[in-house]
């Protein structure tokens, strides 16, 4: 899973009174595609499966890399979700 940070509770809240925070990503990758594989099977291979949830800040390995200014993590989630 790779997945990157919409948005950080810090102090916790109400229901989860630790740090946490709400994390957007990709649970499955799409896979290799060939020419020999019919229509169904490449659409199958290259779906993409997302995820949105919260976790704890206990769970989480932080990385080198950063995301660029350009793209707005918070966006990526609705406010539903949130």
């Amino acid at each position: 899973k790779k997945a990157i940070v919409a948005k950080a509770f810090d102090e916790g809240t109400r229901q989860r009174p630790f740090g946490h925070c709400l994390v957007a990503g990709v649970d499955k990758a799409p896979l290799k595609v060939t020419k020999r594989m019919s229509k169904k099977k490449i659409t199958k291979r290259q779906r993409v499966k997302p995820f949105v949830k919260y976790v704890n800040y206990n769970h989480i390995m932080p990385t080198r890399y950063q995301v660029p200014a350009e793209v707005q993590p918070a966006a990526m989630v609705t406010d539903q979700q949130m």
